[in-house]
């Protein structure tokens, strides 16, 4: 990662996985309960970040196409920090994509946080993690994980996080390059919301637990339906979240490589490595994330 020039600091958002999703109910208040494990990755967006002394907060370039600067999570993440802490300091923030929007692979979310935590350390706040999580609830479901850093088991929301070590892994991710709306998959009403409620006993035996939007895109995205009986020439392909990305697992690179290679050079596809933690925390940390930045 380089700064875009003086006064700037880099940090990572890295992209996530759910390597599955179950929705157990619906709740009173409108809400779907969740079950999932959060798989961050060694890959992802970086945000450039420069301290402002005159307390405001400027988005340097457009993060996504077509949404305006008010609505950008990082610039509602970074004025809800500022308020709440009631700091008189802002930052201009420039975001460096990589992460597809709209693909499930938490993006916007991972931005998010580390906008959160980024600016927590640079304005000198220290409030917390547990206060920084509670924060990003407010702006996305997934931005409390990325908050925390580690990859984890959630119910609820998808806030209830239980770290969990995973394996060492490698994916091949795969985009369709369509935004799927998220609002419009949860109205689906062939969506699944009564999965039996399942334990990380069941997912760590290797139980094939599934993704409860994966159905439901693939009928409604011709263009997801083709990158899946693409992908399923070389293993079991899987949905993120409830996006368009699709993934395929394996357990070293060389295999994941050469996956890749046996794959149409048309699919927007590509290798990366799982993480054992956020590289965040590693930047937060004073060490250079090791992931494709």
């Amino acid at each position: 990662m380089h700064p875009p020039g003086a006064g700037w600091s880099s940090w990572p958002a890295p992209a996530k996985l759910n390597l599955f999703l179950h929705i157990p109910r619906r709740r009173a208040d409108g809400y779907h309960e969740l079950q999932t494990v959060f798989r961050l990755l060694d890959w992802g967006d970086t945000v450039h970040l420069r301290l402002r002394e005159d307390g405001l907060v400027r988005r340097q370039s457009e993060t996504v196409a077509g949404v305006a600067e008010a609505d950008d999570l990082v610039v509602r993440a970074a004025n809800l920090l500022r308020s709440v802490s009631k700091s008189g300091q802002g930052a201009d923030i420039r975001v460096e994509k990589r992460i597809p929007a709209g693909a499930g692979f938490g993006g916007g979310s991972s931005d998010a946080a580390t906008v959160l935590r980024a600016l927590d350390r640079l304005w000198g706040l220290d409030l917390g993690v547990d206060r920084l999580a509670a924060l990003g609830l407010g702006l996305g479901a997934d931005v409390p994980v990325f908050v925390r850093g580690h990859n984890a088991w959630a119910e609820g929301v998808g806030e209830l996080l239980t770290p969990i070590e995973l394996p060492e892994a490698w994916y091949v991710l795969a985009d369709p390059g369509i935004h799927v709306a998220t609002s419009a998959l949860f109205q689906a009403p062939e969506l699944t919301r009564n999965a039996a409620p399942t334990t990380i006993a069941d997912f760590v035996s290797g139980a094939g637990l599934g993704n409860a939007f994966e159905p439901v895109v693939r009928r409604r995205e011709p263009a997801v339906e083709a990158v899946f009986e693409a992908l399923a020439r070389i293993g079991t392909p899987q949905l993120t979240g409830s996006g368009s990305g699709c993934f395929v697992g394996f357990a070293t690179r060389e295999s994941a490589e050469a996956a890749l290679a046996a794959l149409p050079s048309s699919l927007k596809a590509w290798v990366v490595a799982g993480a054992a933690r956020s590289p965040l925390l590693d930047a937060l940390e004073g060490r250079s994330p090791e992931g494709d930045w």
